[in-house]
């Protein structure tokens, strides 16, 4: 046995056990890698993206959209008591108004409106209602776009119906308010931006004798994104 081990040891022939990777191991590595590889490229173009709007953005400097009243035409004003309840002081109101709205874009790019929902008010009371369909707007240009609100024969109760047939009769005045919400997205290269939404707040005036527009005074009463 001896000379067998001194013999092998001459002969230089050591026999080493051999290893072997582990398969299991190996994929498990090789999978995590791609997916490091892969959320690393997803958030280079990510980044890269966000780097292109931040440039078209600062180039292009867009300004918030301006919708203001322009016109207010009142077809009809109707303010009826009501005999049957004198004792509650109740009247009806029928109206109805037409409104232009000019849409301004001082923009280099264009603008994409939603439709738009107006309300007609009187001492925060809410009498009708009125929408413009949604439009599209090219960059540095005017559009003229037009809704008609149209009450009929909504019921005022006690001090609100004493009110509205003193203002009609007596000074021949009646206040309202218009609120409306317009919803806008500016075009930018075929994509399309956030939604920004400017809320309209106008006060008018309307003789009932004269059948027409008095006063008119209008602003954005807010901005938000």
């Amino acid at each position: 046995m001896t000379s067998r081990l001194t013999q092998n040891s001459i002969n230089g022939t050591h026999h080493h056990p051999h290893y072997y990777p582990h398969p299991s191991s190996s994929s498990k590595a090789s999978f995590k890698g791609c997916c490091c590889c892969l959320f690393l490229l997803f958030s280079f173009l990510l980044l890269l993206i966000l780097a292109v709007i931040l440039v078209i953005v600062l180039a292009v400097k867009p300004k918030k959209p301006q919708f203001d009243l322009q016109q207010v035409g009142v077809q009809y004003v109707g303010i009826t008591p009501n005999p049957a309840a004198i004792a509650t002081s109740s009247a009806s109101v029928s109206l109805n108004i037409r409104m232009v709205f000019t849409a301004f874009n001082d923009n280099k790019v264009g603008i994409k409106y939603g439709q738009s929902r107006f309300t007609i008010m009187y001492r925060g009371i809410p009498l009708g209602r009125g929408t413009v369909p949604g439009f599209y707007q090219p960059a540095h240009s005017v559009k003229r776009v037009e809704t008609t609100i149209v009450v009929d024969r909504v019921n005022l109760l006690q001090a609100d119906a004493a009110d509205l047939i003193r203002d009609a009769a007596l000074n021949d005045r009646v206040e309202l308010r218009v609120l409306g919400d317009v919803g806008a997205k500016i075009r930018i290269l075929g994509f399309t931006s956030p939604g920004v939404e400017v809320s309209v707040d106008c006060a008018i005036v309307i003789s009932p004798r004269k059948q027409a527009l008095t006063y008119k005074q209008c602003g954005f009463d807010g901005l938000s994104v």
